[in-house]
């Protein structure tokens, strides 16, 4: 009977509820309110693995690219990509979470930069712009700069690829995309899908919510303009 007590105690701790911490109020357009968030070590969105397609992707690749990740977070996928052998560069304009990337890069670590999307980046364009819960990090009235901008940082020929979040609702983070043609309108005419799937392996805040799409930048094609 003292066993079975114990054990029931120990069911009862482990899956005791715990509530979500309580943020003070700040746009998630600003770096404080990530540095928030990883700095209470709360990131329901970070999966803290690299997705399936991903691999797959890198897999199908004929040879490694020079790619860049916006949001970088953790940067579990950067690191995966420099241990691929590709040319990676992670960004991220929140303290907090370069700290929380670092022992996760290990000697990686110059892989990541302190950077703003929207503001210059040394090296640019890419070949590869990786889309993984950045686009749907951002609140909507800054879509259509994103969409200008990502034009701008793949190549002619390079691909925009990654997860993109689909849903009802107005709340967010994350900021889900109404349809495909909401998608759609933003990337073209610059890029063309060709490819989508279904995400394989999304974490619970996007099961059965997110695609894993990889849109081709024109070689030459006008620049959004609204």
């Amino acid at each position: 009977m003292g066993d079975r007590v114990r054990r029931s105690i120990a069911v009862r701790r482990y899956h005791r509820r715990v509530s979500d911490p309580i943020f003070p109020k700040r746009d998630p357009a600003e770096p404080q309110f990530w540095d928030l968030r990883y700095g209470a070590r709360f990131a329901p969105w970070d999966a803290g693995r690299v997705p399936a397609q991903l691999r797959d992707f890198v897999a199908r690749s004929p040879a490694p690219r020079r790619a860049l990740v916006p949001g970088c977070g953790s940067a579990w996928d950067v690191r995966f990509l420099a241990e691929s052998g590709w040319d990676v560069l992670g960004i991220d304009f929140s303290d907090a979470a370069l700290a929380t990337a670092a022992p996760i890069l290990g000697p990686w670590g110059a892989r990541v930069r302190h950077a703003d999307f929207f503001a210059p980046i040394a090296g640019e364009p890419f070949e590869v712009v990786y889309e993984r819960a950045f686009l749907c990090a951002l609140p909507r009235r800054m879509w259509t700069d994103w969409s200008k901008r990502v034009a701008d940082l793949a190549e002619p020929g390079g691909v925009l690829a990654g997860f993109f979040f689909f849903g009802g609702g107005e709340r967010g983070p994350p900021f889900a995309l109404s349809s495909q043609q909401e998608l759609s309108t933003l990337l073209e005419p610059a890029f063309s899908r060709v490819e989508d799937s279904p995400g394989t392996d999304s974490i619970p805040v996007f099961a059965g919510k997110e695609r894993w799409q990889v849109w081709r930048r024109h070689e030459s094609s006008p620049k959004r303009s609204d």
